[in-house]
């Protein structure tokens, strides 16, 4: 399988490949040196990788139709073009593409200067989709954000003009700088794909989804995103600063002309519209998943709600969510179903905003990600 840090050409060939599990922290940017996750025991691990190496080539490949080949092929052209302007900031591309697929919102964390702004940005240059960006203040009011009524002087009625989030792709730049009012304002938005204003319901163009950025480390003129607007994002993803070499690469291209204002300049060009995207998700929504798998996503749920340091574990909503993601993910590697690896690949990203630590625990230092491994290394995965 084709790891998300090393994006194929030709996702269609991938069920040919050898059958390397996705790695469990590619979507996430940890460090390369981390030990992969627990799968099944030694005597096991022979009869699956077996299985996988058998079930791709002779099931996936005759029934994979010249269209879904295409969208795979658009999809891995859509990485090509944000590399073009975004360098080492693969993992977060792929996270992106698969909240697209499975019609999710994303949380971009990161220290200011990683580029988080610029990868939306990109990212919504490589896609024929509608974009609008909202720079979250102190001072935002939600009609800011969905739209208001104006009165209109020469019909002497109110008119709903309509706000920025009636858009293909909202970037949410600094969400955590807008108090929670104005935050919540984007609820039903996320939720239900609609705006409601002086009980008239307002569709939402579709597709829809919500890129927001935050800035972890400061707070000062900052807030706390409640817990409800965190469950409705898909997947957190956290963007580090950049290794030596690429971060050279990216002076090389600024030394070179490089403006990071003209996407245009740059050579991005949109390679996907919306009706393709509609027919990749209609294909990511038709992977297979076994009732094992479901199982085994139930468990890792339940480890999460019996663990000493969290408060609140993840939700019925958490595990949807992780089904949704795993499927996107499976499709687009190119397997028919679902495995163990592709669940424990989307757990971090997927669950680590959900879950609510103990006082006791935040006081030691403990974070989410950790707790998640430490699960992930301990429930029994399915053969």
């Amino acid at each position: 399988m084709t790891s998300p840090q090393q994006p194929s050409d030709g996702h269609r060939e991938a069920p040919q490949q050898s059958p390397v599990p996705p790695n469990p922290y590619a979507l996430v940017g940890d460090a390369p040196q981390q030990e992969p996750m627990r799968r099944a025991r030694p005597a096991q691990q022979a009869q699956a990788q077996q299985q996988h190496q058998q079930a791709p080539q002779h099931q996936a490949q005759p029934t994979e139709s010249a269209r879904v080949q295409e969208l795979r092929e658009k999809l891995s052209q859509v990485r090509r073009e944000v590399a073009k302007s975004v360098v080492g900031q693969e993992p977060a591309v792929t996270g992106l593409i698969i909240a697209l697929l499975a019609k999710g919102h994303v949380l971009l964390e990161g220290v200011p200067g990683v580029a988080k702004t610029l990868l939306v940005r990109t990212l919504s240059s490589a896609l024929d989709l509608d974009t609008k960006r909202v720079q979250f203040t102190p001072d935002l009011m939600p009609g800011d954000v969905t739209g208001s009524l104006i009165y209109d002087a020469k019909s002497g009625e109110f008119e709903f003009r309509r706000g920025p989030v009636f858009t293909n792709i909202l970037l949410a730049d600094e969400i955590n700088r807008t108090p929670p009012k104005t935050q919540s304002s984007l609820l039903e938005s996320m939720e239900e794909r609609q705006v409601s204003v002086d009980g008239v319901t307002q569709p939402l163009p579709t597709p829809f989804m919500v890129a927001a950025t935050m800035n972890p480390i400061e707070y000062e003129g900052t807030y706390t995103l409640p817990e409800a607007q965190l469950d409705r994002f898909l997947l957190k993803l956290v963007l580090d600063v950049p290794e030596r070499e690429l971060e050279v690469e990216v002076l090389r291209r600024h030394a070179a002309g490089f403006n990071p204002r003209d996407l245009a300049g740059a050579g991005v060009t949109a390679v996907l519209g919306a009706d393709d995207l509609a027919d990749a998700q209609r294909a990511a929504a038709t992977t297979g998943v076994s009732t094992d798998v479901l199982s085994y996503i139930v468990d890792l749920a339940r480890a999460t709600r019996h663990s000493p340091s969290v408060r609140m574990g993840v939700s019925p909503r958490g595990t949807t969510a992780l089904l949704a993601a795993a499927k996107a993910w499976a499709w687009l590697s190119g397997y028919p179903s679902v495995t163990p690896d592709h669940v424990q690949a989307m757990v971090l990203p997927v669950w680590r905003h959900r879950l609510q630590l103990r006082p006791e625990a935040e006081l030691e230092g403990i974070a989410s990600d950790a707790i998640l491994r430490s699960i992930l290394s301990s429930v029994q995965v399915p053969i």
